[in-house]
């Protein structure tokens, strides 16, 4: 009897250690996720904060980076301002290239390089405020010598005048030299040549007249340096168009200030001895009829001219 009433007595207290048993795992996995919670919770406010801090440096970045545009900006304007004044510019270009070169690319934000470009950005200011005095001064400087130079004005002007008229006289005398010397052509003869020699005086028939013969001579002219000089002659249709073909001899030279085409041209040197010219120009095709002009050039003005008239 005494073996079977210690048996029930056993039940109780398996039971009550069972229970605390359970009790003690669901206090720890309540502690896991309490302690899970916490980690969770400071891993959302520690990223937020990080978030909160790189948004603030690229606020700061973007700020000093449009600070030192303003400041290129206004270095520009100085720039300008000086260099009227007839300052030196030197030091000022080379601080807009260093910031044209802060500005180019991307770069990461981080405290140090913003710190870096606040930095330069205090001594960009700076300079413009040292400049901004140089103005000042250049200003005041550039004043007094307006003002000296007022008393001058006069006597400068004065002299000018003089200088102009002495000028003026001058150039006129070397305008009516360069008239003087220029080269006049004198007893023009056109002439047509048929295909056996025979020459023929103006009016032309078309049929006889295989080449064309000019001639005249250049009349005496003490004035004029004995030198080379090309002499060109066009010959000028009714239409006013020149007779042209390099293959014959053709080509342009410039008259008052507009390049205009030559029939034939030649070479000489003028020794002032009444010299006579003869060009013979062959067409190779007939002439349509009509009033001719031959034109004779040297350097950039006419020397004279003739008419002929082709039937």
């Amino acid at each position: 009897m005494s073996e079977n009433s210690t048996t029930p007595a056993a039940a109780p207290e398996q039971k009550t250690w069972k229970s605390k048993k359970t009790a003690i795992i669901m206090g720890l996995m309540t502690i896991v996720i309490i302690i899970q919670g916490i980690q969770i919770y400071l891993d959302i406010d520690e990223k937020s904060e990080l978030k909160a801090e790189n948004a603030s440096t690229e606020k700061q970045l973007a700020s000093t980076l449009q600070r030192m545009t303003e400041i290129k900006n206004e270095l520009d304007l100085k720039i300008v301002e000086i260099q009227k004044l007839g300052g030196d510019i030197t030091e000022l270009q080379k601080a807009k290239a260093e910031i044209e070169k802060q500005l180019q690319g991307n770069r990461q934000a981080t405290g140090k390089l913003i710190k870096e470009l606040k930095d330069k950005v205090e001594g960009y200011e700076q300079l413009l405020k040292i400049k901004d005095e140089e103005i000042d001064r250049l200003k005041v400087v550039n004043k007094e010598l307006l003002t000296e130079n007022t008393s001058l004005k006069t006597e400068k002007n004065q002299l000018g005048d003089s200088i102009n008229r002495l000028s003026q006289s001058k150039d006129e005398l070397t305008v009516k030299v360069a008239i003087a010397s220029q080269l006049k052509a004198e007893n023009f003869t056109i002439l047509s040549v048929n295909e056996k020699g025979k020459e023929r005086e103006s009016p032309f028939k078309k049929k006889q007249l295989s080449k064309l013969k000019i001639e005249f001579t250049i009349a005496e002219n003490n004035v004029a340096p004995i030198e080379g000089k090309k002499i060109m002659i066009r010959i000028i249709d009714e239409n006013n168009q020149v007779l042209f073909d390099v293959a014959r001899g053709s080509g342009t030279f410039t008259f008052n200030g507009k390049e205009e085409f030559y029939t034939a041209a030649q070479e000489i040197l003028f020794d002032n001895t009444r010299q006579k010219l003869t060009f013979v120009y062959d067409k190779g095709s007939e002439y349509d009829p009509g009033t001719y002009t031959a034109e004779v050039y040297t350097d950039d003005y006419q020397m004279g001219k003739g008419k002929f008239i082709v039937k």
